[in-house]
């Protein structure tokens, strides 16, 4: 009885996935929230939009068990360190990479949930006659089409996750109700998904403006750059590079290439400015940014984002010399870190040494030693025996992460992740802004076109653009292949690309894991370039069978 009642559950939640409740209420009284009755206005499809937002945050707010980290840990340059979540997956693979694996699950509904709300907005507004699309500076021509084009990006964006983790995945364009449940999914060739992915980008671009609606949103620049890496999955590298050219040459898109902001008269570089609490936003001077979601404190609109620092932020506040921990947790330092993933070394050494990515503002190498003025408002560091204020404590990365030398407190870190409570300096969450997507991306997307296309000359002049800005040595021709590209994008993009995503795409996921990832990347077999179907997907399409991808039982 208990095994019937727990595949009951499971069956609801697969339907719930994929469909909504407002057929249940065969009433529908007007005080209750129903799409029937938010989708009749301009306000409520901008609240509806707001929720599809919020989901999407969702990625890196915790409520799934670190879910970014299934996209950016277990490759060439981020392993576990201590493990949490993905992590555990991300060491061992093998047996834990399974069907029955919940962490699957959750992000699997998760992503659908994305599909069916803004599937949801979609349909309400292309088929209803009786919507007030009357409100701000738009026509109502202009405020219809401006959602619907929201919509379709945000469903896009759940798709090309679901492309890169699952491969062919089940294909929803409609609002799901009760009565149209459906127990007989298909999974969809990945190449039709993608096909979709692009046509919901296309309709996007022409709608969303250059600048977000509100901050937080989607802007044409973020719509044009997921075009350019579409069709280089998609391998049509002279689509992409027009897309790419169109970011790069909107003259409201533009790199950093000065200090500026809140820092600006702090010593400091370029490159690291625009990491800065306060100069996220485009708004605050980040003309690099695309997009960028609000987690800001106590602020509409934000949120807690308790993932991206304590999650790769290093433990320094327990590393031990002697009988003492002698660095104390401060604003400054980033609050308290947990370390659930560290850079490998073969990501630490990619960068030469006058490279200001690879230096101490960027990535943690060391710190200084600091007395009570130092630290203020925070306690004096301990001194350790024969060490004085002013000395620097060097973080150690001559061995590499390894099953024998995991949970590392003096590894180095990124120093992008940065962002605390000042109130609380060690608690877990941050509450900074995150951004999702920069133009600096871009330009290695327009290279990655480039070569591809056989303009290695031209690749190189667009890779020398973005080395230029961190003072790292320009590169020939000679220079480049898509091993290199792929370095480049770790120089600048570590932290922040879906770097799964990126090797999968080049098709080096395997290959470049296994040889430079030495804590989880021994363990991987081919199978694991796709996860597991959730079994509980699979047990809930009760009226047809849903193949599983190859190598998982």
């Amino acid at each position: 009885m208990k095994t019937k009642s727990i595949s009951t559950i499971i069956i609801i939640l697969f339907l719930i996935f994929f469909t909504g409740c407002e057929s249940y209420l065969e009433e529908k009284p007007p005080h209750l929230i129903t799409s029937g009755t938010l989708y009749s206005s301009l306000a409520g499809f901008e609240t509806g939009l707001n929720g599809a937002y919020s989901l999407i945050r969702a990625e890196h707010n915790g409520s799934i068990d670190f879910t970014s980290s299934m996209f950016t840990c277990g490759t060439d340059n981020l392993c576990a360190n201590w493990r949490q979540g993905f992590g555990v997956i991300a060491t061992f693979w093998g047996d834990l990479n399974n069907p029955s694996n919940d962490y699957f699950e959750n992000v699997f509904a998760w992503l659908y949930s994305i599909v069916n709300a803004t599937n949801t907005i979609i349909t309400q507004a292309t088929t209803r006659t009786d919507i007030d699309w009357n409100g701000g500076s738009g026509t109502p021509d202009a405020n219809k089409n401006r959602v619907l084009a929201e919509a379709r990006a945000i469903r896009a964006w759940a798709y090309r996750h679901l492309s890169y983790c699952w491969g062919d995945v089940p294909l929803n364009l409609t609002e799901s109700l009760g009565s149209n449940i459906k127990t007989d999914w298909d999974r969809a060739p990945v190449a039709d998904v993608r096909k979709q992915i692009v046509s919901d980008l296309l309709f996007a671009e022409q709608y969303i403006p250059v600048e977000p609606v509100i901050t937080g949103r989607l802007t044409k620049g973020a719509v044009q750059h997921y075009l350019a890496e579409m069709y280089l999955v998609k391998n049509k590298p002279d689509s992409a590079l027009y897309w790419a050219n169109k970011v790069i040459n909107n003259s409201a898109y533009k790199l950093i290439t000065a200090r500026y902001g809140v820092n600006k008269s702090q010593p400091g570089v370029v490159f690291m400015d625009m990491f800065y609490k306060g100069n996220k936003n485009r708004e605050e001077g980040n003309t690099e940014a695309l997009w960028v979601w609000q987690f800001e404190f106590e602020t509409i609109g934000g949120g807690t984002d308790p993932c991206t620092r304590a999650h790769h932020q290093g433990r320094f506040m327990d590393i031990k010399i002697g009988n003492v921990v002698p660095l104390q947790i401060t604003y400054d330092r980033g609050g308290r870190g947990k370390a659930y993933t560290a850079p490998t070394k073969f990501a630490i050494d990619l960068y030469e040494k006058k490279d200001d990515r690879g230096s101490n503002y960027v990535l943690r190498k060391y710190f200084i030693l600091r007395d009570a003025a130092g630290n203020a408002p925070y306690p004096p560091d301990k001194l350790p025996a024969g060490y004085k204020y002013g000395d620097t404590i060097k973080l150690d990365w001559k061995n590499d992460l390894t099953a024998a030398t995991w949970q590392r407190t003096n590894w180095p870190y990124s120093r992008k992740v940065e962002g605390t409570n000042p109130d609380n300096v060690t608690q877990s969450p941050n509450f900074d802004d995150y951004i999702a997507l920069r133009l600096g991306e871009t330009y290695l997307l327009k290279a990655e076109a480039q070569f591809k296309l056989g303009l290695t000359a031209d690749a190189a002049a667009t890779i020398n653009i973005i080395r230029s800005r961190s003072n790292a040595s320009p590169v020939t021709a000679a220079n480049i292949n898509i091993d290199f590209i792929l370095d480049e994008r770790s120089r600048e993009l570590f932290l922040e690309e879906q770097r799964r995503y990126t090797l999968l795409r080049t098709h080096k996921w395997y290959t470049r894991t296994k040889a430079y990832n030495h804590f989880g990347g021994e363990n991987i077999v081919q199978r694991d370039t796709l996860f597991p179907i959730p079994q509980a997907v699979i047990d809930a399409n009760i009226t047809k069978p849903m193949p599983q991808n190859p190598g998982f039982n």
